[in-house]
């Protein structure tokens, strides 16, 4: 696969997968993604902050995920935690987020930013820059049972909140959503772009084998 392929997709996917967040951080009351309930947990049990867990246990799975599939982990992995973050905050700040004006309006903005997450996290792994370090996790544990990224991600992300919440961290009941509703989406387009990024790199692979 070529880079002027793997890229925009890469850069799309983190994109979209960045204002998804933005758009849940916006109902966060409604509930909260199963790896922030885990790293506020930590954080209210242990100190330090709620960043500095997130990225520390981004860094153990990146260690897991070396001694599994080296193959998910390289520059891009990096970039991932960089500019989620960034674009995250850029989005808030410049308010460019859906309003809410009640219950029904909030669920319907939670399940925006849950759809555009699967999506756009789909987007950026199978771009194979390198996976964010809970994505290349769980590609990587997917990889060696060989059984779906869905099945993996629902059984990862569930455990880690039974972890979370015996830990204390806040639980709420469109917290499942995340787990169930976003790996479904995920792998879809994972498989897709996967698909797009073989088809478009075609052509070039072509022209260099006939030269």
């Amino acid at each position: 696969m070529k880079l002027r392929v793997q890229i925009p997709f890469f850069v799309i996917g983190l994109i979209v997968f960045s204002y998804g967040i933005a758009v849940a951080i916006k109902v966060q009351h409604l509930g909260i993604h199963p790896w922030d309930v885990l790293n506020i947990a930590l954080y209210e049990k242990f100190g330090l902050t709620i960043g500095t867990w997130a990225v520390l246990v981004g860094l153990l799975l990146v260690v897991v995920s070396f001694f599994l599939d080296k193959s998910y982990i390289n520059i891009g992995t990096f970039l991932n935690a960089l500019a989620v973050g960034s674009l995250v905050d850029l989005f808030l700040f410049l308010e460019w987020t859906p309003a809410s004006s009640g219950l029904f309006s909030d669920i319907a903005v939670l399940m925006l930013g849950v759809v555009l997450m699967g999506i756009g996290g789909g987007m950026y792994s199978a771009a194979r820059i390198g996976a964010g370090p809970r994505d290349g996790f769980m590609l990587s544990i997917s990889d060696k049972l060989g059984t779906s990224i869905s099945r993996v991600r629902i059984g990862t992300e569930s455990i880690v909140l039974v972890i979370g919440w015996l830990l204390g961290g806040p639980v709420f009941i469109f917290t499942f959503i995340y787990t169930f509703i976003q790996s479904p989406i995920f792998q879809f387009a994972y498989h897709l772009t996967t698909k797009w990024v073989h088809i478009l790199s075609g052509p070039a692979r072509t022209t260099e084998k006939a030269s």
